[in-house]
């Protein structure tokens, strides 16, 4: 380990000694590739100080879009080994989110640090910090609404997103912040393979605070979900599931007035109760029993909050795809 120390702090000397831009971003490249390709070096230069280094390429200061991709990749692949190095150090965040406001021409490095966000996100006691940084959080939003976005960058955004929302505090402030309208713009318009599944996972994550029931109103969520559950719609089993706990979760955080929303909809207690029938799985059958429970409580005029009910202990799963562990960086 004596070895990868000496490795990881000449590297760290070189960085911050570079003469030019082109001596820098010739040893960010090798930084970036050590960190890809031997674990074992990544704590070694978080001790050395290389997070406080790379992360400053992350901020405006006319950096090549190559070394911001680079230090972005490997600031991810660090975060995977040690995420308290990336946490502890001043302005890290601050970094990120510049990173995710970065032009089109460095869709790259803006991925890296959606996937870094993700993966910092894994800690539970990280999200209620995270999700304190507003700017951040609507950054995340605003690169679900780029134009022509790389589909990792999307899927990135999202899986930081759902762990942002995770911790129930924080999801007013991302209501706030714009994302019901970002998260159903993609169900409605992006059919990219995973895309769909994992914004109605963060959307049923979401649903889980009061201040989402107005928001659903102004896009029309409840009936995007209904029909997302009827299965003549061909959405996937993963978003019919999604969008039914989407739905139990508005109504026990909502109420009566998320129940009247619900209700409203002709076809939904019908696509409800095929969910709950014969052949889904056993998620979505609970779910859609839950919520027809649930809605028949209200029609007899006695709606109550289920004892048992917690956004957090039933989180619609996300796509793998790209995860923050698995993405070759």
């Amino acid at each position: 380990m004596e070895v990868k120390l000496r490795t990881a702090k000449s590297l760290v000397n070189r960085l911050n000694s570079a003469a030019d831009a082109d001596s820098a971003a010739e040893v960010i490249a090798e930084i970036r590739l050590l960190t890809k390709h031997d674990p074992e070096i990544r704590s070694p230069l978080a001790d050395s100080g290389a997070v406080p280094l790379l992360a400053t390429y992350l901020l405006p200061g006319g950096y090549s879009t190559v070394s911001q991709e680079n230090a972005a990749a490997a600031l991810l692949n660090v975060s995977i080994s040690t995420r308290e190095a990336l946490m502890s150090t001043p302005g890290l965040l601050d970094a990120l989110a510049a990173a995710l406001q970065l032009p089109s021409s460095s869709a790259g490095a803006a991925q890296h640090a959606a996937a870094t966000l993700f993966s910092l996100l894994s800690v539970d006691a990280y999200r209620p910090i995270i999700g304190s940084k507003r700017p951040l959080v609507s950054s995340l939003i605003a690169l679900l609404r780029s134009p022509n976005p790389l589909t990792r960058s999307i899927k990135d955004a999202l899986k930081a997103l759902f762990g942002i929302a995770l911790y129930p505090l924080n999801r007013p402030a991302m209501v706030d912040l714009g994302a019901v309208p970002a998260l159903f713009s993609l169900v409605v318009k992006d059919g990219r393979t995973g895309v769909v599944e994992d914004a109605t996972a963060v959307i049923a994550q979401v649903a889980g605070c009061y201040e989402s029931v107005d928001a659903f109103r102004k896009v029309a969520g409840v009936r995007v979900l209904v029909d997302l559950v009827d299965v003549g719609t061909g959405a996937s089993v993963r978003a019919r599931e999604n969008a039914a706990s989407a739905l139990l979760n508005l109504v026990m955080s909502g109420g009566e007035k998320a129940t009247a929303d619900v209700r409203e909809i002709e076809t939904a207690e019908a696509a409800i109760q095929e969910l709950a029938g014969e052949g889904a799985s056993a998620r979505a059958k609970s779910k859609a029993e839950s919520l027809l429970r649930v809605l028949e409580s209200g029609r007899r005029g006695h709606l109550h909050r289920f004892a048992e009910f917690d956004a957090n202990s039933s989180s619609p799963p996300l796509s793998s795809s790209s995860s923050a562990t698995t993405v070759n960086n």
